[in-house]
């Protein structure tokens, strides 16, 4: 009989990983039975949330020898991922890569170069998509309630960059960039609503107020903190991000609108509200209805740092492990040759229709990466010089 159970290493236990290590937690039929990282400080907190039986790894490459986990979370440095996920591959273990998949389009294509024919679940952390008002728009723009969708507005208005250990994420050269580091999850949403790939990219963005004064080992701060990014894909339409970091003094910090030729569609964060828009066709006279919808989703067991998207997301990774776990093996049960069996897998994987892929990833870091070039070039940016 195929076990259930799904043991998951954890590489990285900083906030990020702490927070991944209390959703798995609180699933069923699955355990953290591995840590590891290179603070002490951090180890001994994820020792603490995982509890006493889980085995502690100063060297990541230790855990991934470890036969006795299945799964594994990279929550490392943005400028580690091309490394850690190299050895991951190497390894065979299912994965769950924190976004940025990696801080250039360039590393990520060098990835998905490893990853082909990988036999395992690879799976890229952006989990807005689970955010229950952005999930329950996604659903409505999949019915069509906006008719053709022609243009995307994303507004984030938020706090600064919180400390991380070792002030990493103080510099593009380890985060890549904040348009790359932070708005990633957003140029990743534009383009499942959109449901085609960008051509262009141009962007205006600054360091106007945050972290001008912080010096680490003698260089100082250069992660922008506000930018607007326009993005024109090939059907017309355009998407638009507006982000402020120093505005922390705003009731929802993210604000998601889509409109179509039917209607308009906005989900608010933290509200979690839904505003779904009726075109009247008939101008000012008459506005059209609007109906507001509050959105809870029951599921959640741990609302966590992202009102439960993370933990929707587990709940789905888990499954595709399960789902690749239970056909593989049917699979050579029935005869097939290992490829075979990898190749059943990953369609089962694919029939759940729920994968975040590296190429997922890779567009969401190539819009990024665009989007600073174009602020540093002050000229618009085609796809194709990023990729």
């Amino acid at each position: 009989m195929i076990s259930e159970h799904v043991r998951y290493g954890i590489i990285g236990t900083g906030m990020m990983g702490i927070e991944h290590i209390e959703n798995i937690l609180s699933l069923d039929d699955t355990s953290v039975t591995a840590i590891a990282d290179t603070d002490e400080g951090s180890r001994a907190n994820g020792h603490a949330h995982a509890g006493p039986d889980c085995v502690v790894y100063d060297d990541y490459r230790d855990l991934l020898a470890d036969d006795n986990v299945d799964a594994v979370v990279v929550v490392t440095p943005n400028f580690t991922h091309i490394e850690v996920m190299a050895d991951v591959v190497a390894s065979g273990k299912h994965v769950l890569c924190e976004k940025p998949l990696c801080t250039t389009a360039a590393d990520c294509q060098t990835l998905i170069d490893l990853a082909a024919g990988y036999d395992g679940v690879i799976w890229v952390g952006l989990e807005y998509r689970y955010m229950p008002a952005v999930a329950a728009l996604l659903e409505q723009v999949r019915n069509g309630f906006v008719g053709n969708v022609q243009m995307v507005a994303i507004r984030e208005h938020r706090f600064p960059f919180l400390v991380k250990v070792g002030d990493w994420n103080r510099f593009s050269k380890n985060t890549g960039g904040t348009l790359i580091e932070k708005t990633c999850h957003y140029f990743d949403l534009m383009n499942v609503i959109v449901g085609q790939r960008p051509v262009q990219v141009f962007a205006s963005g600054g360091q106007n107020v945050n972290h001008l004064d912080e010096v680490y080992n003698g260089e100082t701060s250069d992660i922008l903190d506000n930018a607007f990014v326009i993005v024109d894909y090939p059907n017309g339409v355009r998407a638009m991000l507006d982000l402020c970091m120093f505005a922390e003094a705003t009731k929802d910090q993210e604000e998601l609108s889509v409109v179509g030729d039917a209607g308009k569609l906005d989900a608010r964060i933290p509200t979690s509200d839904l505003h779904l828009g009726t075109r009247s066709g008939e101008g000012i006279s008459d506005i059209g209805v609007v109906e507001t919808r509050a959105i809870t989703n029951d599921a959640i067991r741990h609302t966590g740092l992202h009102h439960g998207a993370s933990y929707l997301e587990h709940v789905d990774f888990v499954e595709a492990v399960r789902a690749h776990r239970h056909a593989r093996s049917e699979a050579i049960d029935a005869g097939k040759t290992v490829d075979e069996a990898i190749a059943v897998a990953h369609g089962a994987v694919d029939a759940l229709g729920t994968l975040v892929s590296l190429d997922d990833g890779r567009w969401s870091v190539a819009i990024g990466e665009a989007a600073h070039r174009s602020i540093d070039e002050n000229r618009p940016v085609a796809m194709s010089e990023v990729l």
